[in-house]
């Protein structure tokens, strides 16, 4: 066990205050508001000591980087906005699935990630239309033709 320092305390709170699996740059902009000076290094040298400790545990993102969770969560999913690219857990499973398996099929293990757009980035992004919309310069009117 890693010695218990202001840094490894700060990067620990930012996991149990996020809720949710996040990248070393997200623990870095969390830990970092509490504890200045925080670097990057530090960030993955103690995710890497959290994990082989088993309080952390991987989260690997099919295509991009893994992101990190504390572990003993019970079984959930994960849902990937490809928007801001933050990873949130989705509570439950979807055991439904078992029964469109094969005849004979035994399931041993199974991960679902959905991907989608986050609900903040759904609001900015209404936001965006309808002040562009707004922001349109309406077609001039045609003169009318004298009879």
């Amino acid at each position: 066990m890693e010695r218990d320092t202001a840094q490894r305390r700060a990067i620990k709170q930012a996991f149990a205050d996020a809720g949710r699996p996040l990248g070393p740059q997200e623990v870095l902009a969390a830990a970092a508001a509490e504890l200045a000076g925080l670097g990057i290094a530090t960030v993955y040298r103690t995710i890497k000591g959290l994990l082989a400790e088993g309080w952390l545990s991987e989260v690997q993102i099919p295509g991009d980087a893994s992101r990190y969770e504390m572990a003993g969560l019970t079984h959930h999913h994960h849902f990937a906005c490809r928007s801001c690219q933050r990873v949130f857990d989705i509570p439950g499973c979807a055991h439904h699935l078992e029964a469109r398996l094969p005849a004979g099929f035994t399931v041993e293990a199974h991960d679902v990630m959905l991907y989608g757009t986050c609900d903040a980035c759904a609001v900015r992004g209404k936001a965006k239309v309808a002040a562009s919309s707004r922001g349109r310069a309406r077609p001039a009117k045609r003169p009318r033709r004298a009879r």
